[in-house]
């Protein structure tokens, strides 16, 4: 835990739930803190490394983005995974599938392009803001902590509101709601049991619920099938038994959860860092917070910036039908001025 003077410092801020946050204070990689006092941002990478960063001060978003500078978008990205590999992949997981060591993988491709400074993140989310709207918006530009992330997330991780819990899981994606398959559905509806698992391992016994199941949400240049998950957390349930028993989000790793993970680890050739893991904010007081998936993420790290995409493989996957959802989710991100 590393605990700053008083003041806090001022070159770290961070945008999470409509409010901007000034005043680090504290960061610490223990998820414990989350349950005792303060106002925190937090970050997790799909790897597991966890960052809670505590400010001091909270206030309005109001016209932070207003006289942002213009943002200037990275040239000569590169993909961890070209079309053949990620077409490979597809077909291994298939094969996989059929042998029945999984149901569903979600494979992931990290775009990464050279940055040797971080990048001006208020330009960048300003942009975002613009072009690519998100419920689930994210900036955290935190030197201090060596954190520098920029996200556009339309997924809910968890949402805590004392002993109430609930998850938004996004399975199913198409330019438009006429482009949704059969595939998307039922891949949806296998997440959502996954996700059912997990959250019921630390909730009241019945009080897991599903209160929307496949609905079609609109997002800049694509639609999602998004379900819903509700449940009364157990009296000695805080924020470390709720990320032991959730985390990876399932949505982006598959069902099994653990075969899934284990498939990843020999198909993906880096690692995905902060895409896919989680980031949001938690007040410890009130006993609320709200995590999104870390996905639509910009992150810049070891003079790179990364921006994943992926998709979710069943056995009725298409693999030139996957490989241009991946493109489809990333081109809003690539195109914002």
């Amino acid at each position: 835990m590393i605990t700053f003077a008083a003041g806090g410092r001022q070159k770290d801020w961070a945008v999470v739930g409509g409010r901007l946050l000034t005043g680090l204070v504290e960061v610490s990689e223990g998820p414990a803190v989350l349950d005792r006092s303060g106002l925190w941002v937090v970050a997790i990478s799909f790897e597991g490394a966890l960052r809670c960063l505590r400010f001091e001060r909270a206030q309005p978003l109001g016209s932070w983005w207003v006289d942002a500078p213009p943002w200037q978008p990275a040239k000569q990205w590169r993909s961890s995974l070209d079309r053949d590999a990620y077409v490979a992949a597809v077909e291994h997981v298939r094969e996989r599938i059929a042998l029945g060591d999984v149901y569903q993988v979600n494979v992931c491709r990290v775009l990464s392009a050279p940055l040797p400074a971080p990048p001006d993140l208020r330009a960048l989310g300003a942009a975002l803001a613009r072009g690519n709207p998100a419920p689930y918006a994210a900036v955290v530009s935190a030197p201090s902590a060596d954190l520098h992330v920029a996200s556009a997330s339309p997924e809910l991780f968890l949402r805590r509101d004392t002993d109430r819990v609930e998850s938004g899981p996004i399975k199913g994606t198409a330019a438009d709601a006429s482009g949704l398959t059969g595939k998307d559905r039922a891949e949806n509806v296998m997440i959502v049991d996954l996700v059912r698992n997990d959250v019921g391992r630390v909730a009241v016994p019945g009080s897991v619920t599903v209160p929307s199941l496949l609905a079609v949400e609109h997002h800049p240049g694509l639609v999602h099938l998004v379900s819903t998950i509700g449940a009364r957390l157990t009296p000695d349930a805080g924020w470390p038994e709720l990320l032991a028993a959730t985390f990876p989000p399932g949505s982006v790793t598959g069902a099994p959860k653990s075969s899934a993970v284990d498939i990843l680890r020999s198909l993906e050739p880096v690692p995905r860092g902060i895409y896919c893991g989680a980031v949001g904010w938690v007040d410890a007081d009130a006993r609320r917070g709200a995590l999104a998936v870390a996905i639509r993420t910009y992150e810049w790290r070891d003079g790179r910036l990364h921006l994943g995409t992926g998709a979710g493989i069943t056995w009725g996957s298409d693999p030139a039908r996957e490989w241009e959802e991946t493109e489809l989710k990333v081109r809003t991100l690539l195109a914002v001025r």
